[in-house]
């Protein structure tokens, strides 16, 4: 009896091992039989949407801190974009009140592909009651409600290598507007007549938690645990700095957002009422930098360089200029503290138009602080950007009487080639007459951006166009603004796509079916 029942016992572990290889081959058949079937399977009749991987841009939002604000700072914007299809779009734009808690988008006319330039009314003025929000780190950082500011949202194919810039009351681009976010980084020289003024836009409809950062040539100044900041929606603050950093050298702002997103911008100036300058924003720390728009002209070159982290930093500048790359005198293994933001002179760099590459053995961000700037600036600045990527649009850049435009480009490794096309207001910008530009490997050129033959004698803007051309080395870019002589403004050309490639998924059922 007992024998008869282990032979029952083992007759089912033996079918079950039967039945366990048969649903196994079974499950490996059907997945060898679903890939060699699916490019015979025709599962829609539509047209195909596209390669995998890759998505059209239909929505693009910034926000500018200017526009709005009335004074030296007020002013309209000038906007442009690249489209690659002819499919309809749409720009609204939001202009901030601080007396009304949810501001009313207006549409602006859609014209796609082209400059537009936009004028914006003053907001009214911050009601007393609303005008002072509670001081943050003991007092130190006076924080009130700011007047203007704007939200600019384009659908369609004014999405498509969307930009905007606000301008100056005299008409002359002063900032690119940003897409919000949820990390910026900010740095500056200091000195005790320096006014920091920091701001924050709030684009969405739920409150934001943000946090200040501060560290300066001492070390740290303002941590997360004293800086936290309530935006509500759709709403602009601002925050005096002085105090934090009055005897400081050099500074570096860290601005996060914990909960939601926001738009962070930082203003410069002497005591005198003057607009002063706005600060780009600087690259997230690595170890790693590309700095474009060296001018040709002579005049003062400071870098200035936080490291974030506790380790010190060994940090070397390589220029990368028409007569090739090299490392300028002060540019190598300079040593930096943790925690710490440095400015380092490099009088060598005067007269060489290009880039520099920054290096280090751990994380840092870098602004490099140039002769020049709008009136009670400190100077002009250069923040880091990454090579362009399909294409580059820049809304506005001043020729004429209105002052001259140049485009520094830079290729740090190999070769590289560059379609640059421009178009006045009202004209779309694509299909324009390019110019190629070459770049030999490591080496960098300029390129004078002046009134065309069409484009009429009264023209004081341009929109441009860079496009690397198909199998280019990778080319990073800066336009330079001169007015009355004196560099105003030097602004990274940024990738401003058509479409966002998206990395590859393995196993996914999208690569099975080889869509």
């Amino acid at each position: 009896m007992r024998a008869r029942k282990v032979r029952q016992s083992r007759s089912r572990q033996l079918a079950n091992r039967l039945i366990l290889a048969f649903l196994v081959l079974f499950a490996l058949a059907g997945l060898y039989g679903l890939a060699g079937l699916s490019r015979a399977v025709v599962l829609t009749t539509s047209a195909s949407a596209g390669p995998t991987g890759r998505l059209v841009v239909t929505s693009a939002l910034v926000g500018c801190p200017a526009p709005g604000s009335a004074g030296v700072t007020g002013g309209g914007i000038a906007e442009a974009s690249a489209p690659a299809t002819s499919v309809t779009g749409q720009v609204a734009l939001t202009a901030l009140n601080p007396a009304v808690s949810q501001p009313s988008a207006a549409s602006a006319p859609a014209r796609a592909g082209q400059l537009t330039l936009r004028t914006i009314r003053a907001a009214p003025a911050v009601p007393k009651k609303l005008a002072i929000v509670k001081s943050k780190a003991g007092g130190l950082v006076p924080t009130s409600r700011a007047r203007g500011g704007l939200v600019v949202a384009a659908t369609g194919s004014d999405a498509q290598g969307f930009d905007v810039e606000q301008l100056s009351p005299g008409g002359i681009p002063t900032l690119r507007c940003q897409a919000p976010g949820s990390d910026f980084w900010f740095l500056t020289p200091e000195t005790t007549s320096t006014r920091t003024e920091l701001y924050l836009i709030n684009t969405d409809s739920t409150p934001a938690d943000v946090h200040v950062g501060v560290q300066t040539d001492s070390g740290p100044r303002l941590g997360a645990q004293d800086s936290g900041i309530i935006v509500p929606p759709h709403a602009m603050i601002t925050q005096s700095l002085d105090k934090l950093v009055r005897s400081a050298k050099a500074a570096a702002f860290q601005v996060t957002a914990s909960a939601g997103r926001i738009v962070a911008a930082v203003r410069v100036t002497g005591k005198a009422a003057k607009a002063g300058a706005w600060l780009p924003v600087a690259q997230e720390p690595a170890t790693a930098q590309v700095l474009t728009g060296l001018p040709a002209t002579g005049g003062t070159r400071e870098l200035f360089i936080a490291v974030p982290g506790a380790a010190a930093a060994r940090v070397k500048v390589t220029a990368v200029t028409p007569r090739g790359s090299y490392q300028p005198t002060g540019g190598s293994d300079i040593p930096l503290l943790g925690h710490s933001t440095t400015g380092i002179s490099l009088p060598s760099l005067s007269g060489h138009p290009g880039s520099i590459k920054i290096s280090a053995n751990v994380p840092v961000t870098a602004v490099l602080e140039l002769s020049g700037g709008p009136p009670g600036a400190p100077g002009a600045f250069v923040g880091g950007s990454n090579p362009i990527i399909e294409q580059g649009v820049i809304a506005a850049s001043p020729v004429g009487s209105a002052g001259k435009s140049q485009v520094v480009l830079s290729a740090p490794g190999h070769a590289a080639e560059v379609r640059i096309s421009q178009a006045v207001a009202g004209v779309p910008l694509t299909g324009q007459a390019s110019t190629l530009i070459h770049i030999a490997a490591k080496s960098a050129t300029k390129v004078r951006i002046g009134v065309s033959k069409h484009s009429g004698r009264g023209a004081k803007l341009v929109a441009l166009l860079l496009t690397p051309v198909p199998g280019s080395g990778p080319v990073y870019a800066a336009r330079l603004a001169a007015v009355g002589g004196t560099l105003q403004t030097v602004l990274p050309v940024v990738s401003s796509p058509t479409k966002i490639v998206l990395p590859d998924v393995w196993q996914s059922l999208a690569r099975v079916l080889g869509s």
